[in-house]
């Protein structure tokens, strides 16, 4: 359901263009002040990223290891309540041990890992266009949208419900940029739109502004059904040639401590029985949810994942499945969630080292916990990318426009997350080390004590030789202060608006659109979903 946070209500991209960039900055040794040459965007620069840095570790291999082993101590000790007969049914035909008259369901760790080797270790997820297709698994690097907020922001409106036009114009942004590969699932829930057919308006949207990966909330059978109907529609195919190309994802929380609820079970046998992707996370809080050490609740948080991933598997084999982490702290002194923390990254670390082990694709998370674009939006986000970087995630969920512990959507945050969402893009290009870029030649036209501002060495490169930013602001103080002394906080408010009024509607063919809209309406005639209200 969104990692949780509809559930908890707290607990749990191309280059800049010309009208990204502010002008009049400082041009080292060209003038201060003057202004920057604007470059044209790169718009496939960012569209399939490899990580191929060595992987940081938290956990020594006997550390992996006991961690593994405790993780299996607990399914098959303990166990997991499973709140569906449907599930408890199949689980018992896998070799399952369920308790009679209860929910709680064991798990021989031989059983586990019998399921776990049929998983498979990548995946393509396909979009309606094929440019943006993502590889799921081994070193490829996919950034999704922020998901699930009920609430959105920006600093003109302030803070705010969420509804059906800011959700749209996120799902626009989300579309305008390369580096974010995916949408998430509702960037903000639209609570102006009935429950009973918001995902059907939703799910329409996604298909109709953007051109990319979407999700689908597993909040009862019939979403699921619709959202792989829809997702089928709009890729123009055959329900057989779907279930040969993974194109739909969906996110499956457990609801920790060690139960797993009957949507997310649900969901799973809809997505995995047709071979759509399943994301599998635990959302531990450590000190709320699950032990208060950070060991205690990465151990927790990989035995429910092993349950929920191992129940893929005995929906179908082979089924297309994620590994998901989602574990942080919380404020010990007042019970909110903690995010971007020293534990955070840790328990990222650790749960990478985890992923790997499986061989199976890993989820995580870009997160903060400041309640507005300040530094600690930054830091928090600055520590988790290099957690969710160096800890070998595949698979990002939240990547652009996290606020408030993910309870709001913020404009500006969407555009500051994409900034540094490039940079480490940058940061993960190979550096070019041929005879041309190690640039002997223009050592020895300028010899020593010249300059290389005019070789032709760097005339040829200039335009494109270092990273260009959105928002940071690199005129000199003087020149700064006569602009009004504009923050990231200005900069991030005029490039969303600007990126806005840019945007351009991805093609669609007019017949899957009539298809779509026709599905659209005849499901909204028979009611969509029931609903409590």
């Amino acid at each position: 359901m969104g990692d949780v946070i509809k559930l908890e209500n707290h607990l749990e991209q191309p280059e800049a263009d010309a009208a990204d960039t502010p002008v009049e900055r400082r041009r080292r040794g060209g003038g201060r002040g003057a202004e920057r040459t604007r470059r044209a965007p790169a718009t496939s620069k960012y569209l399939n990223l490899v990580n191929t840095t060595a992987k940081s570790t938290v956990l020594s291999e006997d550390a992996l290891e006991a961690v593994h082993q405790a993780s299996l101590t607990i399914l098959e000790e303990i166990g997991m309540d499973v709140i569906l007969p449907e599930a408890r049914e199949r689980m018992k035909a896998a070799g399952a041990d369920v308790t009679p008259g209860t929910d709680r369901v064991r798990f021989d760790r031989g059983l586990i890992l019998d399921m776990m080797a049929s998983v498979p270790p990548a995946f393509t997820l396909h979009a309606r266009n094929p440019v943006r297709n993502v590889e799921i698994g081994g070193n490829n690097l996919v950034f999704a949208q922020i998901a699930s907020a009920p609430f959105v922001a920006d600093r003109d409106g302030g803070r705010r419900a969420g509804n059906q036009e800011d959700f749209r114009k996120l799902v626009k942004l989300a579309q305008s940029y390369d580096v974010i590969h995916t949408t998430g699932g509702y960037p903000v829930e639209p609570v102006d739109i009935h429950a009973s057919v918001r995902h059907l308006d939703c799910l329409s949207d996604m298909v109709k502004l953007t051109d990319k990966v979407f999700h689908v909330y597993s909040l009862g059978k019939q979403r699921n059904i619709d959202g792989i109907e829809i997702a089928r529609i709009g890729r123009g195919i055959s329900m057989e040639q779907m279930e040969r190309e993974p194109s739909l994802f969906t996110i499956i929380n457990t609801s920790s401590p060690l139960r797993l609820d009957g949507p997310m079970l649900q969901g799973i046998i809809e997505m995995s029985s047709r071979n759509q992707v399943v994301v599998v996370t635990p959302f531990t809080l450590a000190g709320a949810m699950a032990p208060v050490t950070i060991a205690g609740a990465v151990v927790q948080q990989n035995a429910e994942a092993l349950a929920g991933i191992a129940f893929t598997q005995m929906v179908r084999r082979g089924a297309p499945v994620m590994y998901g982490g989602f574990t942080s702290n919380v404020d010990m002194k007042t019970g909110a969630p903690a995010f971007g923390t020293p534990e955070y990254m840790k328990a990222v670390v650790a749960g990478g080292q985890l992923a790997r082990k499986y061989n199976i694709p890993y989820r995580t998370s870009n997160t903060n916990a400041s309640n507005t674009l300040d530094a600690q939006a930054a830091y928090e986000s600055a520590f988790s990318l290099w957690a969710l970087t160096q800890g070998g995630g595949n698979f990002i969920m939240h990547s652009a426009g996290w606020s408030e512990g993910g309870l709001t959507a913020s404009f500006e945050k969407f555009i500051l997350d994409v900034d540094m969402l490039q940079m480490v893009a940058e940061y993960l290009t190979p550096l070019d080390v041929s005879a041309d870029a190690l640039g002997l030649d223009a050592v020895r036209d300028v010899g020593p004590g010249g300059h290389f501002f005019g070789t032709p060495h760097t005339l040829a490169r200039y335009e494109t030789a270092f990273y260009s930013p959105i928002l940071s602001d690199w005129r000199n103080f003087e020149t700064w202060t006569e602009a009004g002394r504009p923050t990231t906080y200005d900069h991030a408010n005029r490039v969303f608006k600007e990126k806005l009024n840019s945007y351009e509607k991805p093609p669609l063919d007019p017949a899957i659109e009539d298809e779509l809209d026709a599905f659209v309406a005849k499901r909204k005639e028979e009611g969509g979903v029931p609903t409590d209200f």
